[in-house]
């Protein structure tokens, strides 16, 4: 299923896209008194689903809505936590970002021993169609980093690699936008990548059931209509399993948690020189099924 939260005035509710783009399921107006949290949602697990699934086939008229008259906001409009992050996790990324002269933690080689975990606040985030508000870095220097977004769904701490599927509730899209010569200055990464709106998601959930291979997804960045990004999320150098192994062995993750895999070659700064965004300029994350993230910057 596509699972959308949507805005309609001051009415903000879960959304279930139909077969169509045009229209979707408030899925307050069906039976079954289900949340209008997509974190409460996706706490009722697989259950919550199966009941969402038998309900959606006799939905009353009242329930579908016109996408054209809807707002989608992020799936999940305000994370409970930071949103867990990955740096330099694709061959090609890692290269670039280590000889761009951006990363002040390089060390000698590109390619990391081990996942490069850092967070970006829940101030951040963003919907599709939100205007990045790239005024908020003084530096000038912001850039785009699509990526997979992993929503988790029954939570866990010591989480092995074999059952981190088990864990897994669905996927989005995120771009992970950065002020890069903030990036820098502050060596570690947190204020650089947490601006205010500097986390675009959505414009989807799609849960985990919808996907047979997540490694068979691609990836596709582009900045006004040019592709810069092309890759499948099987370069990941450490996949989705080995993350959810990674972070989970000493933090508890919760029902809703974020992680972004990271991002592939073609950002901004692997252009000699580096092409930063600037305002009027349109970038657009697609990672089909589950859809195309669209932001313009401001």
């Amino acid at each position: 299923m596509k699972l959308v939260t949507f805005l309609r005035d001051n009415y903000q509710s879960i959304g279930v896209l139909g077969s169509g783009t045009a229209t979707l399921i408030d899925i307050q107006q069906l039976k079954g008194q289900f949340p209008s949290s997509m974190i409460d949602f996706v706490s009722l697990g697989d259950a919550g689903l199966d009941r969402l699934k038998k309900a959606v086939t006799d939905a009353p008229n009242e329930a579908v809505l016109n996408l054209a008259d809807v707002e989608l906001l992020a799936p999940i409009p305000v994370p409970r936590k930071n949103i867990m992050c990955v740096g330099r996790n694709y061959h090609e990324h890692a290269k670039e970002f280590h000889d761009s002269g951006f990363d002040a933690t390089a060390g000698k080689t590109a390619v990391p021993d081990d996942p490069i975990i850092f967070t970006k606040a829940p101030t951040s985030v963003i919907g599709p169609n939100a205007s990045i508000p790239s005024h908020l870095d003084p530096t000038n220097s912001a850039d785009y980093e699509g990526e997979l977004g992993v929503v988790i769904g029954n939570g866990g701490r010591g989480i092995l690699k074999q059952d981190a599927f088990q864990h897994v509730y669905g996927y989005t899209v995120i771009n992970d936008v950065t002020a890069r010569n903030l990036q820098h200055k502050h060596k570690q990464w947190f204020i650089g990548k947490s601006l205010d709106g500097f986390c675009p998601m959505g414009p989807t959930l799609l849960t985990a059931g919808e996907v047979d291979d997540v490694g068979r997804l691609n990836l596709i960045t582009a900045v006004n209509g040019e592709i810069r990004q092309d890759a499948s999320v099987s370069d990941l150098i450490f996949d989705i399993p080995t993350l959810i192994e990674t972070i989970s062995a000493g933090i508890t993750l919760e029902p809703g948690d974020i992680i972004a895999t990271g991002t592939p070659v073609g950002v901004g700064i692997g252009f000699e020189p580096p092409i930063f965004l600037k305002p009027g300029d349109v970038v657009r994350v697609t990672i089909e099924p589950i859809g195309s993230l669209e932001n313009t910057v401001v």
